[in-house]
């Protein structure tokens, strides 16, 4: 390139050198940039996984079926099975109950019907003002006002009666019916006296002050009927004419010779041989407020029962009539629960009915 030539490149390029404006802060306007791109990208990946995590909770949270709810399912309760009410020849039969047992009397006032099982049928009581069919056998007892202080025993077997001298109240059949139990009550003393089959009539005399009792204090027999049993009154604790009197517990006596045998802290009244169940093993008392279930060792209350007068006809099987209603008579668990019901005929339902093993 010639030396004018070359002078002449040289002006032309710093002429449009001298033109051209330089950027302020090049760098880092790059920077920031970048940065705002990189963020902008980042946010869009976020929102882009976001919506792809929507996507796929959402439909699985409204699809998913709500979680069962844990429904508590009650018992099942058993079905009482109800018999229908005897028809109008009841009377020609023994009337089995439900368990197996049978119906012996219904007497009021001394008045009623009497099953006689010399011929397996009832027939009517009246003249007498009581009338106690035995639980076996062909006996029955009975008590005139005309005769103060005697009992009558009535063998159907012979048609005739006979009377002895037994002096006493609340007379309770022995469970195999061969021995009458009547309550004597003194000033001082207790007694309980045993008249047999033979008219034999041996009294036994209690310490009242030892083995105290107030208010329906009655001998009864045990199940076994080696033993009668009085109930004791609980000295320690506050007694009032509104309620039954508080139990200190039960005491035993031999049906022998009528010596103290045990004591058992059971808070209530038993009412006869039946309410002891077979094995022996638990009670069914009246306490001083409800009728219980009791262990019989140890006097622990199980549970309340809907009435004190009941049969143990197996160890887990009750007979008692229901204490209200019409009254029909219930076979139940020892948890209180209806399993049989039977209705009496009509002209048992006012009377006071008393069952036995047929």
């Amino acid at each position: 390139m010639s030396r004018p030539m070359e002078d002449a490149l040289r002006a032309a390029v710093h002429e449009l050198s001298d033109q051209v404006r330089p950027v302020p802060d090049l760098a880092g306007s790059a920077l920031r940039r970048g940065r705002r791109l990189r963020a902008r990208r980042r946010a869009t990946a976020t929102g882009a996984a976001l919506v792809a995590v929507i996507a796929v909770t959402v439909p699985f949270v409204l699809l998913r079926p709500a979680p069962a709810t844990r429904v508590a399912i009650p018992e099942p309760q058993p079905t009482t099975l109800l018999h229908p009410v005897p028809d109008t020849r009841w009377k020609d039969a023994p009337l089995v109950l439900p368990g197996g047992w049978v119906v012996t009397g219904g007497v009021l006032d001394g008045s009623g019907h009497l099953l006689d099982r010399t011929r397996d049928r009832y027939v009517r009581t009246q003249g007498y003002d009581e009338v106690w069919p035995a639980p076996t056998g062909t006996v029955t007892a009975v008590a005139d006002e005309d005769r103060p202080g005697q009992i009558g025993l009535i063998d159907a077997r012979k048609a005739t009666v006979r009377w002895y001298r037994a002096p006493g109240s609340d007379p309770q059949w022995s469970p195999d019916g061969r021995r009458l139990l009547l309550t004597g009550l003194r000033q001082d003393t207790t007694q309980f006296g045993l008249l047999d089959l033979n008219g034999r009539f041996q009294q036994y005399t209690v310490d009242r002050t030892k083995f105290f009792c107030t208010d329906y204090c009655a001998f009864t027999w045990t199940r076994d009927g080696r033993e009668v049993t009085l109930p004791l009154t609980d000295a320690f604790k506050e007694r009032t004419e509104s309620a039954r009197h508080p139990r200190w517990g039960v005491q035993f006596f031999s049906a022998e010779d009528g010596r103290p045998t045990r004591f058992v802290k059971i808070p209530g009244d038993p009412a006869g041989p039946w309410v002891w169940s077979p094995d022996g093993r638990r009670v069914v008392v009246q306490g001083q407020h409800d009728p219980v279930l009791v262990d019989a060792a140890t006097g622990t209350v199980v549970r309340k029962l809907p009435s004190a007068d009941v049969a143990w006809v197996t160890n887990d099987r009750l007979l008692y009539r229901r204490p209200y209603g019409s009254r029909d008579v219930v076979l139940a668990d020892p948890e209180g629960r209806e399993r049989e019901r039977q209705p009496l005929p009509r002209e048992l339902v006012e009377l006071n009915v008393t069952v036995a093993p047929r």
